[in-house]
């Protein structure tokens, strides 16, 4: 830990590039990930329905979290970007299985994302250490 931020899990590797950016922060009592898009087999998962490549995401998110020693129920906040308004109902169906009871806060907005992917979620976790 450094001036009170420990960083969690390895960094994040595209075609052999470490990537500037840490996968997770801890900051006092809070965990801060970065936003995730979906992976499958280490690259970024440009095919797929909308269902798929959120439940990539929130696997991914999962794992992280646990290597945070945090699970999902320890999320207050989520941001999700979306590439298709359309996408939402289909989003929203497989972010309600992973957060069946006291989701959290959550805003969503649909906008261009820097990889040809259909979701990108990004969480904050609160768990005192």
């Amino acid at each position: 830990m450094v001036d009170g931020k420990q960083v969690i899990g390895e960094p994040l590797v595209i075609d052999g590039r470490a990537l500037s950016l840490s996968r997770a922060i801890r900051a006092g009592d809070f965990v801060f990930l970065t936003g995730q898009i979906p992976f499958k087999d280490g690259t970024p998962m440009v095919t797929g329905s909308i269902e798929e490549q959120t439940r990539a995401v929130l696997k991914d998110i999962k794992k992280t979290l646990a290597d945070a020693d945090c699970t999902l129920s320890d999320v207050v906040k989520a941001m999700v970007w979306l590439t298709d308004r359309a996408d939402f109902p289909g989003f929203n169906a497989v972010y309600g299985e992973y957060f069946p009871d006291r989701p959290p806060a959550r805003s969503a907005v649909v906008n261009d994302l820097l990889v040809d992917v259909r979701v990108e979620v990004e969480v904050v976790a609160y768990k005192p250490v």
